[in-house]
């Protein structure tokens, strides 16, 4: 029994031992093939051909080519640094980069499974967007050169032409359009209509010099409750910087009052774009830039009063905050990461030395007190009051206002409290729309109150509201044209996705609004301005 039992063990252990060394070799194999399949994966991208789209250069930078982020988006890489490679022309990529870097954007923008068209493209092919303006004489153009005249910087007394400063390009102009600087091209262009012509290929390239020309000089523009700089570039040109405060997704807070909200630089870029589509051509070529705040700004600046205000901070990122009535402290600085900083830069308009402009105040402005309304708040029947108002009572002042209420509302602009013209032209000619940081704070909100003028007056330019209409179809939908134009910034994406769709819902409430005045009203809402009209003395 004994033996037997000893037999029985030595057998158990034996057929142990062989099934712990197959399971070993089961398990070795196993290993074997899984790290065998694992290799195959991982070296079957690199056995077929490099195709463009998989080039790791075309939309990634070497960590050394960005030394930091600007946009706030840890782990990606800003797409204005991309862009604005093909934006200046200074890309190393054959231009065949940089038209397929075009369309990925206009891809990106448009819906799946569909194909790209350029939307606005066809929008400005539309005869609304090619209606001639009345013939143009002496008196209708802001600037003209004289008989004869060249430039010497020796004869002028302005400083906007003369500057003791190096780094300033000498001047070689003449009456030849091909030797005026982009600048100086828009500001010779200025007519009693527009600031622009419609097709004006110098505005695009007026645009690409505010974003490559190096910055020569950068002052404090004074006045204002928040930080603007005025910055100088070779060729004498001029533009209005302001600074990126808020990130794309942040909303005002629905707590502040609209005096105490921040200037966005993405605000006065898009609101140039939608006032372009709108075809007023109001606002003065806008367009992002990001500007390195040491050697663009603190190195070069000759304002002693903004210099004093630079500082590293806890972050070891250069700030600074400038001298303004409200918004410059350290609490409200502006910082680099470490360096780098979003801006929007705006062409300067003429010098008001020799073109100058008046401010009016707005009708409908508010009244900024947190305790008091405005008048036009608490009366229904105010626009009859204001109708009877010079320059309201006659020719297009009211209607061009009107315009200027509807692009607010787009925006969801609060803050017009004043709007200017120049004076060379009278009461007989368009509005300037300056200042247009505090648009697009609030998407999830529509303002009815910056529609009162419209609410309260019933009247609108037959033009506008032909070209609402446009861009409330499928194929010109606003929020697409803008989202295209917008593409073709350096700082793109210039809106969050919620601003270009609320822009869709705040056009269906305009539309709304101007046909309940034409069912309340049999005439007199749609003010004819296709039809030319005549001047006096003709």
């Amino acid at each position: 029994m004994t033996a037997s039992r000893a037999f029985f063990r030595l057998r158990l252990l034996l057929l142990q031992n062989v099934l712990h060394r197959k399971i070993k070799t089961l398990l070795l194999a196993l290993l074997s093939l899984s790290f065998f399949l694992h290799t195959f994966v991982m070296l079957s991208p690199l056995m077929k051909p490099l195709e463009r789209s998989d080039c790791p250069e075309r939309n990634t930078l070497r960590p050394a080519q960005v030394p930091s982020d600007p946009t706030g988006r840890r782990g990606q890489v800003s797409p204005h640094l991309r862009v604005l490679q093909d934006f200046s022309g200074s890309s190393n990529k054959s231009s065949m980069d940089a038209s397929n870097t075009k369309q990925d954007i206009l891809k990106a923008g448009s819906r799946q499974g569909q194909p790209t068209v350029s939307k606005m493209a066809a929008l400005f092919r539309h005869p609304l967007y090619n209606t001639a303006l009345p013939e143009l004489t002496d008196d209708d153009w802001l600037l003209r050169l004289k008989s004869g005249a060249m430039f010497n910087e020796k004869d002028s007394n302005s400083q906007e032409w003369v500057s003791d400063e190096h780094g300033f390009d000498l001047i070689k102009w003449n009456r030849s359009v091909e030797s005026h600087p982009p600048w100086l091209r828009f500001h010779l262009g200025i007519n009693r209509y527009e600031l622009y012509s419609r097709h004006d290929s110098n505005v695009d390239i007026l645009l690409k010099q505010l974003v490559t020309q190096k910055i020569v000089s950068a002052v404090q523009k004074p006045g204002g409750t928040q930080l603007k700089l005025v910055m100088s570039f070779p060729n004498y040109g001029q533009a209005l910087f302001k600074p990126m405060k808020q990130t794309r997704d942040q909303e005002t807070p629905a707590d502040f009052f609209y005096f105490s909200d921040f200037e966005r630089h993405n605000s006065e870029i898009a609101a140039f774009h939608l006032d372009r589509i709108l075809d007023f051509r109001r606002i003065p070529p806008t367009v992002g830039r990001p500007i390195n705040i040491t050697s663009e700004i603190w190195d070069i600046t000759s304002d002693r009063k903004l210099a004093r205000t630079f500082y590293i901070s806890p972050a070891n990122n250069v700030c600074f905050y400038g001298e303004c009535s409200y918004y410059c402290s350290t609490e409200h600085a502006i910082c680099g990461r470490p360096h780098l900083l979003e801006a929007s830069l705006a062409a300067f308009l003429p010098d008001l030395s020799i073109a100058k402009r008046r401010s009016w105040r707005s009708p409908w402005r508010r009244s900024y007190n947190k305790h008091k309304k405005a008048e036009w708040e608490t009366n229904p029947d105010y626009c009859a009051t204001v109708k009877n108002t010079p320059p309201y009572n006659k020719g297009t002042r009211l209607v061009d206002l009107i315009d200027l209420t509807i692009l607010d509302f787009l925006m969801g602009n609060l803050d017009r409290h004043h709007y200017e013209t120049f004076e060379r032209f009278g009461n007989e000619t368009f509005l300037i729309h300056l200042d247009n940081g505090r648009g697009f704070g609030r998407h999830s909100h529509d303002e009815l109150s910056i529609l009162a003028p419209l609410r309260q007056c019933c009247r609108i330019k037959r033009s506008t509201y032909h070209r609402l209409r446009l861009l409330s179809q499928e194929e010109y939908r606003l929020s697409d044209v803008l989202r295209e134009s917008l593409s073709r910034d350096p700082l793109t994406p210039v809106l969050s996705e919620p601003h270009l769709l609320a822009l869709d819902r705040r056009l269906k409430i305009i539309l709304q609004m101007i046909s309940g005045c034409m069912k309340a009203h049999s005439r007199g809402v749609v003010y004819d301005d296709l039809t030319p009209p005549r001047r006096s003395g003709q």
